[in-house]
């Protein structure tokens, strides 16, 4: 059960986990279960020396903010994604359009959506589940069962999060860029043609080349969506 403070936030509150439709009951007994085989694995880390009530609060306390830094990694990622798709929507004129998560019940960009699943298919695809469940049993072997500490600076955390919202806008670059010079092309336009409702031929123009152009971007920004699900995992032990 205190091993399971480590593994279950993954699966409970971190995307790609969180963007599958299973609830959130099975996601917590699947952590757990995981960290049964863990503990069974590792009889020597997964075991606390000292079960009394007294020690064993403080262990949970411990594995459960190790488990954190683990479910941040992942948020960060995601979230550098869905705000590079923001920046998209908003300049293509989606500002008010979002999508209605069905698992958190909460509002996404529309393209921070599109980037979101296609990095969790990534994730998937590159085999990072089996990758995380190595970083588990690694951290048992680094950390053992009640023995974390915070980490005193945030120097990379910091570098992690630069790192990842330089690849998000990586990915939607070309998408941004061509709705730039769109604009700028309207703007001229504008200033040409007074009388052409630019506001609505504007949007009209925007929404087609984004449809055009998002295949391009997912067709290039692969390799970085590959990049920043392997990076997300190399920084975890970085973290920790």
């Amino acid at each position: 059960m205190v091993l399971g403070l480590r593994v279950a936030p993954v699966f409970s509150f971190a995307p790609p986990f969180t963007l599958m439709r299973v609830p959130l009951l099975f996601r917590v007994l699947f952590g757990l279960a995981l960290s049964a085989g863990l503990a069974a694995a590792y009889p020597k880390a997964g075991m606390l020396g000292d079960t009394s009530l007294a020690a064993a609060l403080p262990a949970a306390a411990r594995e459960l903010g190790l488990g954190l830094v683990f479910v941040l990694a992942f948020n960060l990622s995601f979230a550098a994604l869905q705000f590079a798709g923001r920046v998209v929507d908003i300049q293509a004129g989606f500002g008010l359009a979002a999508v209605i998560d069905p698992v958190t019940k909460s509002q996404m960009p529309l393209i921070g959506t599109l980037f979101a699943y296609a990095t969790g298919a990534m994730f998937f695809a590159f085999d990072g589940h089996l990758e995380l469940l190595k970083l588990f049993g690694a951290s048992l072997d680094a950390v053992p069962l009640g023995a974390w500490s915070m980490p005193h600076s945030i120097a990379r955390l910091t570098a992690f999060i630069s790192v990842s919202f330089l690849a998000a806008f990586g990915v939607a670059a070309s998408a941004i860029l061509a709705l730039f010079l769109i604009d700028l092309a309207i703007a001229f336009l504008s200033r040409t043609v007074p009388q052409m409702n630019v506001l609505v031929f504007g949007f009209q123009v925007k929404t087609i080349a984004l449809l055009l152009v998002l295949p391009t971007s997912f067709g290039f920004g692969g390799v970085l969506l590959t990049r920043m699900a392997a990076t997300m995992l190399q920084a975890i032990p970085r973290l920790i």
